[in-house]
């Protein structure tokens, strides 16, 4: 595959309080937070409308599993299927199965010192 990652799709991290650290990052660092964050919005080399997001999540959170890492990853991907396949002949752990919504499928990995690596594969269009 030549191109595996694109781009940073988000950061995720767990915190005893979201509301109050997306409120001190408002305040403080100007992000134009809602209930899921910050989404950055950016254009790629094409001129293509891209988001990056970043996100924090209560510190009890399942998303990250099997996962105990306080943060996970997510990268922009430009064919998931294919990448996911070539990944597991790689010997890299697969985790779940691919999942599709209106701005996306995704994929999770996780790397060898166990962090849950989300993979994404953008339909940016449904953002704007």
């Amino acid at each position: 595959m030549k191109n595996r990652v694109t781009g940073l799709g988000g950061f995720f991290f767990k915190t005893s309080d979201p509301n109050k650290i997306k409120e001190w990052y408002k305040n403080h660092l100007g992000l134009n937070t809602d209930d899921y964050g910050c989404t950055f919005w950016w254009k790629d080399k094409e001129g293509k409308d891209c988001s990056t997001q970043w996100s924090p999540m209560k510190e009890d959170t399942k998303y990250f599993e099997p996962s105990k890492s306080q943060f996970m990853m997510n990268f922009r991907v430009e064919n998931l299927v294919e990448l996911l396949k070539v990944l597991k002949e790689e010997g890299v752990t697969v985790v779940g199965e691919i999942e599709e919504y209106s701005y996306g499928k995704f994929g999770w990995i996780l790397d060898p010192d166990g962090n849950k690596i989300e993979l994404w594969e953008p339909i940016d269009k449904a953002f704007l």
